[in-house]
């Protein structure tokens, strides 16, 4: 006998047929995390609410990513592609500490375009997911723009000191100022903002001229 039962199109257990494990779907399912992430915060990303904004399943989050801390991981490294991509766009470095600041700003327009990815990337906000050593190493990208721009200087003479050393510092500067920028502790109106990332960055910067 042949049963009569179908499957409700609305169940959560209903598994799309493997065909629908694309590239494709899991490129939507990890833009539909961040977009969730963006729009009501780390609270809001559940494997149900992704799914729905994926147009998908939560089942097919599990078999693509194999659990939400998979997700969660996913979107971790895509925030550091993100940022990264938006480094390469940056003109090519002179020698000056000008080249520096360049990096600081696109790093904060990253944050400000970003809040709660940059959370996410920095800040650790799901119980889920904490980065392993080995995958924190993927900051690597991002410092290796501060190093380089750094040896330029270095090499150009307009500031003294280890590359690494001053790239460390200019990378912290940047995460320091961000985590309080975008959790509205660094002031209440844009201009006093502007200035203390222009006088913070001007005032380390002047060290390592000398």
């Amino acid at each position: 006998m042949v049963s009569a039962w179908r499957a409700s199109p609305d169940r959560e257990d209903d598994v799309p047929r493997a065909k629908q494990r694309t590239p494709e779907l899991q490129e939507r399912i990890l833009d539909a995390a961040i977009g969730v992430l963006a729009a009501d915060g780390a609270a809001a990303v559940t494997t149900r609410r992704v799914a729905a904004a994926a147009h998908t399943s939560a089942p097919a989050i599990y078999e693509l990513f194999g659990a939400k801390s998979g997700l969660i991981r996913a979107v971790f490294f895509e925030g550091f592609r993100r940022l990264v991509s938006r480094f390469d766009t940056l003109a090519p470095p002179t020698g000056e500490p000008a080249d520096l600041i360049v990096v600081l700003e696109a790093f904060r327009s990253f944050t400000q375009d970003n809040p709660r990815l940059f959370e996410v990337m920095y800040a650790r906000p799901f119980e889920v997911y904490t980065p392993e050593p080995d995958e924190r190493s993927l900051g690597d990208a991002t410092r290796s723009v501060f190093v380089d721009r750094a040896k330029g200087c270095v090499a150009a003479k307009t500031l003294s000191g280890d590359p690494v050393d001053i790239a460390h510092a200019v990378l912290g500067l940047a995460v320091g100022l961000a985590t309080q920028e975008t959790a509205g502790w660094l002031g209440t109106n844009s201009n006093d903002c502007d200035r203390r990332w222009a006088d913070a960055s001007r005032a380390l910067l002047d060290g390592y001229s000398g």
